[in-house]
């Protein structure tokens, strides 16, 4: 194999900006999108007509984006080669009715969304972002960036067993942040805090997604600053490097036999199954749509699906050195060892023999390293979003991601370099 490619702290220092800038999905695919724009792509609408002209488009849903880069003399049955992706994080999402409180304590009602690890949603100073929906049915994105809320642990003196056998927290009860102090619960007191941070009329919001977010910068962690800590890696990381490798592959100028696509989905932490998740219509129906604009049949749609292969790129487990045992004997991914290629029998990855030889060839011409993944037996392995776009439409995917600590958590933490190696190796295989 090639030599790895050299580190480049630039790509690193993106990503901690990136990941800062998107504290809800809706953010992160306006980010995106805007990265994208400067690279010379257009925003389509789903509900206007599309021409069958070369160049970038990209499609926002909800807190998902699929773009796309046609290139000069792409055939109605042209390939696709597919990075596929998720916004979303496991976190603290508000309620329908938010204000409640207790005690002299006013709070805010959140629900678990996802699997989080809730014990490091304690003790954290957490902003609040996502979108608000007006009554004309238009939305606006909102983003209050500095401590507002916090989830506050009980004190050792009254509960001496946390030490000793463990913190247990209800869901229910536990995880309700504090927000201020006030005997009176006020009924729409949350919204209106956020019409006036958004600058919009009093009772113009009708509906609302919110979340709760860590508002601790990303940082370089370490003697050597070799690894990075931060929120949303799970998987803004691989969002990142996609849209990087995407504008790269548009941007290079290099001949491209297949048509390079983006794909980051939301919802896949609760299961994929909504209109802007894997498992919904959204990326069939814009490769659909791309292969009839530019004049193709049923049948050209089909030919080009047969030869389309997607890597779906999403964070994997690096080995612990305090758990050694939880993971494979045999297999032991290691941060700044390169990407991971995710191996399950039992389809809870799509990789097989064919994927692997897809993803060694575009790991190769970018000289990248790579390392294999697979879960001890005796422990259930998690999914992704590969095997339901294999099953659903019929392409070939190969699971891929980066190695990291603490996935699920409020801040996980990665190798420095294992960004940059992963983008290097997406737009390998864009490239073709």
């Amino acid at each position: 194999m090639s030599a790895p490619a050299r580190f480049d702290r630039g790509h690193t220092d993106d990503l901690m900006s990136f990941l800062a800038a998107g504290p809800s999905p809706y953010h992160a695919v306006a980010n995106v999108a805007e990265r994208l724009e400067k690279a010379g792509f257009r925003q389509v609408a789903e509900t206007d007509a599309w021409d069958g002209a070369s160049g970038g488009r990209y499609v926002l849903r909800g807190g998902a984006i699929i773009a796309w880069y046609v290139p000069e003399g792409a055939t109605p049955h042209t390939p696709f080669h597919i990075i596929g992706a998720h916004t979303d994080s496991p976190n603290l999402r508000i309620k329908p009715r938010p204000d409640t409180g207790a005690h002299g304590w006013r709070q805010v009602a959140v629900e678990i969304y996802g699997g989080p690890l809730m014990n490091s949603w304690l003790d954290r100073d957490l902003g609040l972002a996502g979108r608000l929906t007006l009554r004309d049915g238009s939305t606006v994105l909102v983003d209050v960036d500095r401590p507002l809320l916090r989830v506050p642990q009980l004190a050792i003196h009254l509960d001496r067993s946390v030490s000793n056998e463990g913190l247990k927290l209800d869901k229910q009860r536990h995880l309700q942040p504090v927000w201020g102090l006030g005997d009176e619960v006020l009924d729409g007191d949350l919204i209106s805090f956020l019409e006036q941070e958004a600058g919009l009329e009093a009772h113009s919001v009708a509906g609302w997604d919110l979340m709760t977010y860590p508002v601790e910068a990303p940082a370089y962690l370490g003697r050597d600053r070799e690894l990075v800590a931060g929120p949303r890696m799970d998987n803004l990381l691989s969002v990142h490097a996609g849209a990087a490798a995407l504008a790269a592959a548009a941007t290079s100028g290099a001949p491209l036999t297949r048509i390079p696509v983006l794909a980051a989905f939301d919802h896949e932490e609760n299961g994929s199954q909504s209109d802007t998740g894997a498992d919904g219509p959204l990326l069939g129906s814009v490769l659909e749509r791309s292969v009839f604009a530019r004049g193709g049949t049923y049948e050209d749609r089909a030919r080009a699906l047969a030869g389309t292969v997607c890597l779906s790129s999403d964070t994997g487990h690096a080995v612990h050195p305090n758990y050694a045992e939880r993971h494979d004997p045999t297999h032991h991914p290691r941060v700044n060892g390169g990407p991971i290629l995710k191996v399950n029998v039992n389809n809870r990855y799509a990789t097989d023999g064919s994927g692997r030889a897809v993803f060694a060839a575009a790991c190769e011409k970018a000289g990248v390293p790579f390392q294999s993944f697979v879960s001890n037996n005796s422990m259930p392995c998690g999914t992704t979003i590969g095997p339901i776009t294999a099953a659903r439409h019929g392409i070939r995917t190969v699971d891929i991601g980066v190695a990291i600590l603490s996935m699920h958590s409020a801040r996980e933490l990665c190798g420095a370099d294992d960004p940059f190696l992963l983008a290097n190796a997406l737009t390998a295989f864009l490239e073709g």
